[in-house]
């Protein structure tokens, strides 16, 4: 399907972060890699740990509710890496050394699996976290251990011993390259060795080459002022930029054929006019309308105003006291501790970025909401 063309078979941009995330895996150095959502955070790692020639094993720990479901996890990742008979011999003997076995219940499915009491979880967790950091120095290979959403361990581990514990391991391991992916810098990285990469919003000409090219592909051209149009709605954002192509693709069979034929006989490449991407751009919010009421309800109070006013009149300087008083706000904690907590949300960036919303979908939706 062309559907699929607009899933990048490449790196959009991000080529000095990728040769900087490369040096840093070649050192078998940790990392910490920051940007919000749809920045190309996963994609740069994975495209880094193939340069490099590494195993890739990815923890979701949004999905990681419970500690029984982060071993879990952990234990079905490490055997999806590891899967020659070889490796897989390995690994059973290694596990006899523990309260482990590995299963084969199918031809097609095997996995780790043990039984202890919830107290005994944390001999699970030595284990498995050891298991990666083996079975480089038994094979020789590199091994990439990503964790997405790293902060959220916290909403289960309330005592900090796991996180405490990953930490150590992070520092100490020497054959496996712990990334850790988050939306702003964790402060105790600053007292570790891990190094530090922030994605920022992709210029614009990055975002450009792709969506041109990607376009073309699609027997797609823009006009000159529509590719404009569609750069200022995307500001950078890499998911939000292949959302809206996809869409306008998918809009452009859909609505517009007989538009095109009724005055260009089916030229090609079918030309993207400006008010193509704004219609794209109204029909992609209003399907992505209910998550972004949810989203907006879930927020505190404060800080769903200070987003709605960031998103229809946008300042880089907030704290200014017009800005507080033409939108009503109070000088104080509470609204730096709403802009805080908005950046760490991802959903607006700080200082550096201007305090500008972060995810230019939801700005779009925002203003036509609110205006």
């Amino acid at each position: 399907m062309m559907n699929n063309a607009f899933k990048p078979q490449r790196l959009i941009g991000r080529q000095p972060e990728l040769e900087q995330t490369c040096k840093i895996l070649a050192a078998d150095q940790d990392l910490m890699l920051t940007g919000v959502t749809g920045s190309g955070r996963r994609a740069l790692i994975r495209y880094a740990a193939q340069q490099m020639g590494a195993r890739i094993l990815e923890i979701d720990c949004l999905r990681a509710t419970t500690s029984s479901r982060f071993l879990e996890l952990m234990a079905s990742g490490i055997v999806q890496i590891f899967g020659t008979s070889q490796e897989r011999t390995f690994i059973q003997q290694w596990a006899c050394a523990y309260p482990l076995q590995l299963e084969q219940p199918t031809a097609h499915q095997t996995r780790l699996v043990w039984q202890v009491p919830p107290n005994d979880e944390w001999l699970i967790l030595q284990a498995l976290l050891n298991l990666p950091q083996m079975m480089a120095e038994q094979l020789s290979c590199r091994v990439v251990f990503v964790f997405q959403n790293f902060p959220h361990i916290r909403s289960w581990d309330r005592a900090g011993r796991w996180e405490s514990y990953l930490r150590q391991e992070i520092q100490r391991q020497n054959r496996v390259s712990y990334v850790i992916l988050a939306t702003t810098p964790e402060h105790w990285v600053e007292d570790s060795s891990i190094q530090f990469v922030s994605l920022l919003p992709m210029p614009g000409q990055e975002i450009q080459t792709w969506v041109v090219e990607t376009m073309a592909a699609a027997d797609l051209k823009f006009e000159v002022d529509a590719l404009k149009l569609f750069l200022d709605y995307s500001q950078g954002h890499v998911g939000d930029a292949i959302a809206l192509a996809r869409r306008i693709w998918s809009d452009h069979h859909c609505f517009y054929q007989d538009e095109q034929t009724s005055f260009a006989l089916q030229s090609s490449p079918k030309l993207v006019q400006l008010h193509h991407v704004y219609c794209s751009t109204l029909r992609l919010v209003e399907d992505l309308s209910v998550t972004f009421e949810s989203l907006l309800l879930l927020l505190p109070p404060i800080q769903a105003r200070v987003l709605e006013s960031l998103a229809i009149d946008p300042t880089d300087s907030p704290h200014s006291r017009p800005y507080l008083q033409k939108h009503q706000f109070s000088r104080g904690g509470g609204f730096q501790g709403a802009l805080t907590g908005l950046e760490q949300k991802g959903l607006i960036y700080g200082a550096k970025g201007g305090y500008r919303v972060a995810l230019p979908l939801l700005s779009f939706w925002l203003k036509h909401r609110i205006l």
